[in-house]
């Protein structure tokens, strides 16, 4: 592997379509502003490095960055590119990683708009995340220990597992299909709504509006926090250990919850069962539970 160190690039395509190159301590960046450095590259790794130009990891195979930065002018970074692991570093470039799968992420910080779209199989560890639209269309995640505040996150993804996670966020896991989140807090408004398939087991639901118009709901030993208007028109079956602050209209299955505050039932096509401190609360309009 050919050892690069201690070397500042700014001009286009600096090292295009190498492969097997190890770069250390180096910058790219400078006033002839190149982009695309490693643009069609193979079996490429770079520790301790500073990206300030656009486009530096595109159709790669084989990458490898550690402790590294990208700055806010390092934009779209990572596209189209395989077999990827980042770890101990900083991306804060919009648009940081497209159309890229088998990924890697560990102990990073991401700030970055519209990160994560349409990756195929990424395992994200022990990271920080801030971003909107985050993971969008993407397929086959694993988080662990991951922190993400922004808007509209994880929507229309598939196949995903989620664990000891914080995530504040509004319209999270809209349209998502086969998700599963364990031991995790989920803070935001409208909360996974035409979502099909979501399992959510010893978590903590905080925020208005969550969970209407699901298919194949799960909630197993979940809180559920500041929640009113629950479960509209959704397929549902759920085990709830704290007050809900209003339930409408479940189309169907069981609701099993110590005690709401009000629970609407104004819909005659809306057949879901609730049992309130094990008693069974239906058909009726408007009422009062509490």
């Amino acid at each position: 592997m050919k050892i690069i160190e201690n070397q500042t690039f700014d001009m286009e395509r600096a090292l295009y379509g190498s492969n097997g190159v190890f770069v250390r301590n180096c910058s790219f960046d400078g006033p002839a502003d190149g982009e695309s450095a490693f643009k069609e590259g193979k079996n490429i790794e770079a520790e301790h490095c500073f990206f300030n130009l656009r486009y530096p990891f595109w159709h790669d195979q084989g990458l490898t960055i550690k402790d590294s930065e990208m700055t806010e002018l390092c934009r779209a970074a990572l596209w189209y590119s395989n077999h990827v692991k980042i770890t101990d570093t900083k991306l804060h470039g919009i648009k940081a990683l497209r159309e890229c799968s088998d990924v890697l992420i560990q102990n990073c910080d991401i700030i970055s708009p519209e990160f994560g779209w349409s990756v195929r199989g990424i395992c994200m560890e022990d990271t920080t995340a801030a971003s909107e639209y985050f993971m969008m269309r993407s397929e086959k995640l694993t988080f662990k220990n991951v922190n993400f505040k922004g808007k509209y996150s994880f929507q229309y993804i598939k196949n995903a597992t989620f664990q000891n996670c914080v995530f504040d966020t509004k319209d999270a896991f809209w349209h998502g299909e086969n998700i599963t989140v364990r031991n995790s807090v989920i803070k935001g408004e409208y909360l996974a709504w035409y979502s099909d398939g979501l399992t959510l087991v010893n978590c903590k639901i905080i925020g208005t509006q969550p969970l209407c118009y699901c298919k194949n709901l799960k909630l197993d030993n979940c809180e559920m926090i500041d929640t009113d208007l629950a479960f509209e028109k959704s397929e549902v079956n759920a085990v709830i250990t704290t007050k809900v602050d209003s339930i409408k209209n479940p189309l169907s299955g069981k609701i099993q919850v110590p005690e709401v505050g009000e629970l609407v039932m104004d819909d005659e096509n809306a057949k879901g069962e609730i049992l309130i401190d094990g008693q069974k609360k239906s058909n009726c309009k408007i009422c009062s539970c509490t």
